[in-house]
């Protein structure tokens, strides 16, 4: 595991995008599931910006780690987020982009797009493998859409599950920890104050930790990369 930290959220994004760009080049062909949340949005803004015109966009499947089960024109789409923030900016084939269906029946949705993983990644020691998985985490410790009070989904035989969102009970879309932690490499993005303390408990390998499904972040490959702003880094 590494630990990368930067000033600000901005220097995390300009920092990330480097390291894309250079994943990308090194591939022919190159899988990658996105995250929604706010640091991503600043990363996708970054990457359309500074580093549009240096990625072979033909080369790039974009896929989603988790997705809130709503239509792709409402506001809280993560398909809809990246769609106004990178993709509608960049020069990428509308078949490279394998978005799950928040409009479908949820637990239809996770049995399909588990499919479509199954049909579309490398099959490596019989599991579909991303390049990269990009992971946040919230002020809970969730990553994905795999929660505290819902973390037994992340052990799930499936590669993707329909998890129930602890406070408002919103449904979502999730991929599982065995399509995760099987992917050659995972990137967390982790900026904020509010996620300092489990920042620290997580990467000090404290036993509160447990409980919370980012801990569970371990890929067989050994490549995880934590990005960190230095709020979220304070208590390290």
């Amino acid at each position: 595991m590494e630990t990368r930290i930067f000033e600000s959220k901005e220097a995390v994004a300009h920092a990330f995008c480097e390291y894309l760009v250079d994943l990308i080049a090194a591939k022919a062909k190159v899988n990658i599931a996105l995250s929604g949340g706010s640091t991503p949005k600043i990363v996708f803004d970054e990457l359309a910006a500074h580093f549009g015109d240096k990625i072979d966009w033909k080369k790039v499947n974009f896929y989603w780690g988790d997705e809130r089960c709503v239509p792709p024109t409402d506001t809280e789409s993560n398909f809809k987020m990246t769609q106004d923030h990178l993709l509608s900016k960049i020069d990428i084939p509308s078949g490279n982009i394998f978005r799950i269906l928040g409009e479908n029946k949820p637990e239809e949705e996770a049995i399909r797009y588990g499919n479509v993983l199954a049909e579309n990644l490398p099959s490596v020691d019989g599991l579909p493998q991303f390049d990269l998985v990009i992971l946040g985490m919230g002020d809970d410790g969730h990553t994905a859409s795999i929660f505290p009070d819902s973390i037994a989904k992340w052990d799930a035989p499936t590669s993707c599950v329909a998890v129930a969102h602890p406070v408002s009970g919103q449904i979502r879309v999730s991929l599982t920890g065995r399509i995760i932690n099987h992917a050659q490499a995972v990137a967390f993005l982790v900026t904020g104050k509010g996620k300092a303390e489990k920042v620290q408990e997580i990467l000090q390998n404290q036993l509160s930790a447990k409980a919370y499904p980012a801990s569970l972040v371990n890929p067989e490959s050994g490549n995880l990369i934590w990005f960190l702003d230095s709020e979220a880094a304070s208590l390290l």
